[in-house]
């Protein structure tokens, strides 16, 4: 028996979203790292600019192109969509990972139009883009979309309670589409990450009390590190998971599971 090998994406072309700084960018990394071409997008460009050129500086050829995208403009997705198929001639693997939080605070206390963007950026905008690319995938009978949801999705919260509800959405959201895509043999995973030291948890990790609080029950009594989650989406790209579809993984240092009295 012929064993393949397992993390090896020569040859794949990937779009990740929010990739320009945080997790996005440590996945984009790692799936150039093993071989992918990556599409490196964000709201604005000279960001995208910026990483594009340093990864392909790196592999000392074109392995990244940037196009910026806000994930709230269903045509701006449309156009990463093309705009990576016009340079690379294919998508295999879609990574959502850009999200928004524009509130902190009980939910008694967020408005309509906070809530709304909160389920338009981190629900909607992905159906969008993944009813973009599946079809190609489903045409070629394999394909891998990862969506990077959060424990949050898991758990409640006092102060980021609308995001999180959010986040459970995304569970679902892979849960229905794996079933839908499965015959094709296009997966649909999810990643979902504890706290991890990024400028979007910023408002989290930098404040001492909830920062206490989550590592004082976190078994390795730390938060993660954005590279620490682009390992999960290397394999959920890779044919090392080619049988794992609908699933979570959660990459949390183990806060899930608590630690006891």
């Amino acid at each position: 028996m012929t064993v393949p090998r397992l993390f090896d994406l020569s040859g794949k072309v990937a779009i990740v979203t929010g990739s320009s700084r945080g997790i996005g960018l440590a996945i984009a990394s790692a799936l150039a790292a093993h071989g992918a071409k990556v599409v490196i997008s964000s709201r604005k460009q000279d960001a995208c600019d910026e990483v594009a050129l340093a990864i392909n500086a790196e592999h000392r050829e074109e392995t990244a192109i940037a196009v910026a995208a806000n994930i709230s403009d269903k045509a701006a997705l449309q156009n990463l969509v093309d705009e990576t198929r016009k340079a690379f001639g294919r998508i295999d693997v879609l990574i959502c990972n850009a999200a928004s939080n524009p509130y902190y605070g009980p939910m008694a206390g967020i408005s309509d139009d906070q809530f709304r963007k909160i389920f338009d950026n981190n629900v909607l905008s992905n159906h969008w883009l993944i009813g973009m690319v599946a079809p190609e995938m489903q045409e070629r009978k394999s394909g891998s979309i990862v969506i990077v949801s959060s424990i949050g999705g898991l758990a409640s919260s006092t102060v980021i309670g609308a995001y999180n509800v959010s986040k459970a959405a995304d569970f679902q959201l892979a849960r229905n589409l794996a079933a839908e895509f499965g015959p094709s043999q296009v997966r649909v995973n999810c990643i979902a990450p504890g706290l991890v030291k990024t400028d979007f948890a910023r408002a989290l990790w930098e404040n001492p009390d909830t920062l206490k609080a989550v590592t004082r029950t976190t078994p390795l009594r730390r938060i993660g590190e954005p590279h620490e989650i682009a390992g999960a989406a290397v394999f959920l790209a890779s044919p090392a998971s080619t049988f794992m579809t609908g699933q979570t993984m959660i990459v949390d240092g183990g806060s899930m599971i608590g630690v006891g009295l």
